[in-house]
């Protein structure tokens, strides 16, 4: 199948993720990953101009979003995976290649689908058994924004946390209503451009028990 055709965009974030091969876990011990992703995030920002609002790494994959004023994601993730996997190829001394594919990537382009992205991967570790709460998950920048821990990587002022702290953590911590409707999320992220039906359009935070 041939890879979708790439939108470049300045004014809207994209989410992108990327998965190991087979979905076997990274070589690396997390904290020694977490690291690592830093580094490299911290370098495309800087390289690039990359501006990154969101990044949680897994044991076998990584969520982020970004915004790319210099329409370069391409050129940004490709510099990204490359090095990460030469270096986690080089420490671990793994032969095959680490990740799966070419890393996947969504244009979002309404303040409401950002906001279902945006639960969507600071959830991801809760989601996946991996913690309690969102804010207690340490391969995240949302540890990073409230302070739990420090990072290099460059993450950009976040309006939607610091909107209102409180109810944006509760908002975050609350599960989704059904397993569909996390899978409609899910499979929305896959698409070039994240949509959903009408009839599923919406604002999370007013219509969390069908939407979210």
């Amino acid at each position: 199948m041939p890879r979708k055709k790439f939108i470049a965009s300045e004014e809207y974030p994209y989410h992108v993720t990327a998965r190991c091969i087979n979905k076997e876990w990274f070589a690396l011990p997390m904290d020694e990953l977490w690291d690592l992703f830093a580094d490299y995030l911290f370098f495309i920002h800087h390289a690039f101009g990359i501006r990154i609002h969101s990044f949680v790494l897994m044991n076998n994959h990584f969520h982020m979003i970004v915004r790319t004023p210099d329409f370069n994601l391409d050129q940004a993730m490709n510099y990204f995976m490359r090095e990460t996997s030469r270096i986690i190829g080089f420490r671990s001394r793994r032969v095959n290649q680490v990740y799966g594919g070419p890393y996947h990537w969504s244009l979002i382009k309404s303040p409401n689908y950002f906001l279902h992205a945006y639960k969507y991967v600071y959830r991801n570790p809760v989601e996946g058994g991996l913690s309690s709460q969102v804010e207690n998950y340490k391969y995240s920048t949302l540890s990073v924004l409230l302070g739990n821990q420090h990072s290099i990587i460059p993450i950009e002022y976040d309006d939607t946390l610091f909107s209102d702290l409180v109810e944006q953590l509760k908002w975050l911590n609350e599960s989704y209503p059904s397993y569909e409707i996390k899978d409609d999320i899910r499979k929305a992220l896959r698409k070039t451009e994240f949509n959903f039906s009408k009839q599923k359009r919406g604002d999370p935070h007013l219509l969390e028990s069908s939407i979210v």
